[in-house]
């Protein structure tokens, strides 16, 4: 299975450039599934529904979220009215949606799509994320009851992020971190199978801090003092993020590749 998963999707920057590259990296790149992570979408800060169905009509086949999950209130009844958006497994156990779901791939296939999240320097303690994603994994077995199995850690850490990898490895066909906005060069298979990428970076105008106009972050920085409120940065955008090859009868990873499509940084594709 050819399969694509796009970091961190930054504002009005990045849901232009989903919507008109995507169909394209379909088409050409002979996608079979494709995985966005939406959740800072809607004015850098979560998504709303609006935006959720934009990036779904664009040919995302799932939504992940993160910690920003429901700063869009309405993000809240859209959940739940739409199953091609998850949340992460171990927020609030109140929290609406789900945190992993089987969706249907080309051919009668089946990707298990599931979502975790971090603990180390986050703002809010969660659950913890191994026994979560534990749980899930024993119950989903990679090339048995899924062809693919798909596991995003959206997390500060790239410590944490490579501990949920390895834990993971022999049991998903890919790890892919989320949250940093920035890219890492690290795309391997580890030993049991499993692709791995430390953190998709975003697709975002790379213009900026981490995907923010820069005055308002430079200032908080240099001076401590706040000013104005944290703006996406609205300049030509890098789609990036990592693309898998899975075998179908064991679901492990046959050739991972880092992408990035437009914008500012060096290209990559598969």
């Amino acid at each position: 299975m050819r399969i694509l998963y796009l970091g961190d999707v930054m504002g009005r920057a990045g849901r232009t450039a989903i919507s008109e590259t995507l169909p394209r990296l379909r088409e050409d790149w002979r996608l079979d599934f494709v995985v966005v992570n939406g959740e800072n979408a809607t004015n850098g800060m979560g998504l709303s529904g609006d935006h959720a169905r934009l990036l779904l009509q664009a040919g995302a086949d799932c939504l992940t979220l993160g910690d920003h999950a429901f700063d869009q209130k309405d993000m809240m009844q859209a959940i739940e009215r739409e199953p091609r958006i998850i949340r992460p497994i171990n927020f609030a156990k109140s929290a609406p949606g789900k945190g992993f779901r089987l969706f249907d791939a080309p051919g009668g296939r089946k990707v298990l799509v599931a979502q975790v999240l971090g603990q180390v320097f986050m703002k809010r303690p969660f659950d913890d994320p191994f026994s979560a994603i534990d749980t899930v994994l024993k119950t989903h077995p990679r090339g048995g009851i899924a062809q693919a199995v798909i596991v995003d850690i959206h997390c500060e850490a790239t410590s944490e992020k490579m501990a949920v990898g390895q834990f993971c490895d022999g049991r998903a066909s890919l790890v892919v971190g989320t949250h940093t906005h920035v890219p890492t060069a690290d795309a391997q298979i580890l030993s049991g199978g499993t692709a791995y990428l430390t953190d998709a970076g975003m697709c975002g105008d790379y213009n900026s801090v981490i995907g923010m106009e820069k005055t308002e972050p430079m200032r908080r920085f240099i001076t401590g003092m706040n000013k104005d409120r944290f703006t996406p940065a609205s300049g030509p955008a890098t789609l990036s993020g990592v693309f898998v090859e899975t075998d179908d009868r064991t679901g492990s990873a046959k050739q991972v590749r880092m992408v990035r499509v437009g914008g500012r940084l060096e290209q990559a594709a598969p």
